[in-house]
């Protein structure tokens, strides 16, 4: 990701809108510190399709389901004894 300032956002604005499409989310900086991103009409609805944030949490079922390995093996450290 590019990162622009937002004077060079103001001057180049078409520029950034291309390199939105070409490249991905572009962010923007005031002053040295990131502010916001900008990102491609296309990206901005495929975020849009899935479930906020705050949908996944109220879920019923488990929210660990996707944390387990495929197959049910989890990999155990093995400690030695004292």
């Amino acid at each position: 990701m590019t990162t622009w300032s937002v004077q060079d956002a103001k001057a180049k604005f078409s520029a950034l809108l291309d390199a939105c499409q070409a490249q991905g989310p572009q962010f923007l900086t005031r002053r040295g510190a990131e502010i916001a991103v900008v990102t491609s009409l296309e990206e901005w609805r495929r975020l849009q399709a899935g479930p906020s944030l705050k949908e996944l949490l109220l879920r019923d079922e488990a929210r660990t389901d996707e944390l387990t390995p495929p197959g049910g093996r989890l990999r155990r450290r093995v400690v030695a004894p004292e």
